[in-house]
């Protein structure tokens, strides 16, 4: 299971206006460039790339986050199920319950995948 390392693709222009994400990471997006002489499109040297089949996550990899396949979890039960191989991902549910399922996991040494922190 090799780790293909993908270039951040991004919107033509990024660099120059606030609005398109320069200094501003969380609002670069990816948009396709549609003008006449847009250099992105055309495939200029030195314009960054686009997005083509190349780029393609292997069929192994695809649909897991950090290398184990997601479950969504509501409940006790649930997690109880989690097999080899999963991460649990927290439904929304209340602080009472996400504490004990937190608790549970710890045990059964299973991962949640999206817990904030260092977990």
């Amino acid at each position: 299971m090799s780790k293909i390392k993908r270039p951040r693709f991004l919107r033509s222009d990024t660099n120059r206006f606030l609005r398109l994400g320069k200094k501003r990471r969380k609002l670069q997006k990816w948009r396709w460039g549609r003008g006449k002489s847009n250099k992105m499109r055309l495939g200029r040297a030195g314009h960054g790339v686009v997005p083509t089949v190349g780029y393609k996550t292997p069929k192994a990899e695809a649909g897991k986050v950090q290398g184990l396949i997601p479950r969504l979890v509501h409940n006790m039960n649930e997690l109880l199920a989690v097999g080899k191989g999963e991460g649990v991902i927290l439904a929304r549910i209340g602080a009472r319950k996400k504490i004990d399922l937190i608790k549970k996991a710890d045990e059964m040494k299973v991962k949640i995948l999206n817990l904030g922190g260092k977990k």
